[in-house]
């Protein structure tokens, strides 16, 4: 019975391995052992020198998941692809539970009708000015506009809170409240 394997592979040649796979299952005549090759990506929303754009990409950096029946042979072909690390577990490598897989890929199915944000800053936030004039200066935000990949944040300088506009995402980074530093 075919079962879903996790598999160790080089980071950022996810899609190389699974083509690999995918274009030598005929010719090494694994057709009956290999059902699938997935990489698991997300569609996520980013904006880049002001242009929205959505990319893909992947979720768990360096691994793949392959629906396939285990034999010494389909253990061998996919162990000697180029990029191929090792299986999650080694010489014995354990399947995914079908509870596990269900959640998987009920995740990944919801993940590609949707775009996540990359940067999910929302009126509120603590956050830290990283560039420009008011370089190391700790604000709230108080707008965001996602589709341009800028926002506005209130800073005090001298006592006085000053509203400073403009701001690209890159130029900020998210500070954590102490309540979740200790948890």
């Amino acid at each position: 019975m075919h079962k879903w394997y996790v598999v160790q592979v080089l980071s950022t040649h996810e899609n190389k391995v699974q083509k690999a796979l995918l274009e030598q299952i005929e010719h090494k005549g694994m057709n009956d052992f290999i059902e699938r090759v997935l990489v698991p990506t997300e569609n996520v929303s980013e904006v880049k020198q002001g242009q929205q754009r959505i990319v893909e990409k992947r979720i768990w950096p360096g691994y793949i998941l392959i629906k396939m029946l285990m034999t010494d042979d389909s253990w061998q072909y996919v162990k000697t692809t180029a990029g191929v690390i090792d299986f999650l577990g080694g010489d014995k490598p354990t399947a995914l539970s079908d509870r596990e897989v269900d959640e998987i890929l009920r995740d990944l199915e919801q993940k590609q009708k949707s775009v996540t944000q990359k940067h999910k800053f929302k009126v509120g936030d603590t956050v830290k000015i990283v560039d420009g004039v008011f370089v190391n200066f700790t604000g709230t935000i108080t707008e965001v506009f996602h589709d341009k990949g800028r926002l506005s944040v209130n800073v005090s300088i001298f006592g006085r809170e000053t509203q400073v506009d403009d701001l690209e995402f890159n130029q900020v980074e998210e500070v954590q409240d102490n309540a979740e530093k200790s948890d």
